[in-house]
């Protein structure tokens, strides 16, 4: 599994914390008022905002949350206007990072973004500047207990999966975008709800580092994630088993 598959589980476990977890809740259900906003407020012919409330569903977000969300959309009453932002830079050992944030205020996020990337030893870069180094994909993470390996991989490539790979981290199934619904429905009706399922960007190239950079890099990308308006924060490293144990520790 990929480092940054690697540190997006131990995010999601740190997660489980009550102010960690408010704030996570917060920022899949802004997700579901974006994409309620694009298109019909029905996710039967909406696919984003289908994907958005399979994804808030997956972290065990309310459901009394994602209606009362709907039903605002459908009545037009919530006034917040959200602008879709997406920021590319660089970290410690030349690791690219992409940040999606979802902000009321512009020139707030950029200030926070900018003021994170350089507290942290990493430098915000121009549009385009590593984009094209990921890919748009679907991904769905379930414990290692959850089914064997071999299980795993058959339920779901049969459900519409590209690759499944699994460790003792747990199974980390990747899908296209369009696919993610049916995937994601299919592998809970098998296996119970995932530990955590969404739209994430995936490196088609790593890059290996070493301890010192990746104990740098985990604190920028923390602080990135630790940010309100930032939903998503993805890198393209590769590191050491023996370095993850210890640097999550």
């Amino acid at each position: 599994m990929a480092g940054h598959s690697k540190w997006a589980n131990i995010q999601h476990r740190k997660g489980a914390q009550d102010a960690k977890r408010a704030k996570r809740f917060a920022k899949l259900v802004r997700e579901v008022i974006v994409a309620a906003r694009q298109g019909v407020p029905d996710p039967e012919h909406n696919a984003r905002l289908r994907t958005a409330i399979t994804a808030a569903k997956a972290q065990s977000v309310p459901k009394e949350n994602i209606d009362r969300v709907l039903k605002k959309a459908q009545g037009g009453a919530d006034d917040v206007n959200y602008d879709e932002l997406c920021y590319e830079g660089f970290g410690p050992g030349g690791i690219a990072l992409l940040v999606d944030a979802m902000t009321d205020n512009r020139n707030r996020t950029a200030a926070e973004v900018r003021s994170i990337f350089n507290k942290h030893g990493g430098a915000l870069g121009a549009s385009g500047s590593v984009n094209y180094l990921f890919e748009r994909i679907g991904s769905v993470h379930y414990a290692s207990d959850a089914a064997s390996a071999d299980e795993m991989f058959e339920v779901a490539l049969e459900a519409g999966a590209s690759d499944c790979e699994s460790d003792t981290d747990g199974h980390e199934i990747s899908c296209a975008i369009e696919d993610f619904g049916d995937v994601t429905d299919t592998l809970s009706e098998r296996f119970g709800a995932p530990e955590d399922a969404g739209l994430t960007w995936k490196p088609q190239t790593t890059i290996q580092i070493e301890e010192q950079a990746a104990e740098s890099l985990f604190k920028l990308m923390e602080a990135l994630d630790d940010c309100d308006d930032v939903q998503t924060v993805s890198a393209n490293f590769e590191v050491s088993d023996d370095v993850m144990q210890k640097l999550s520790a």
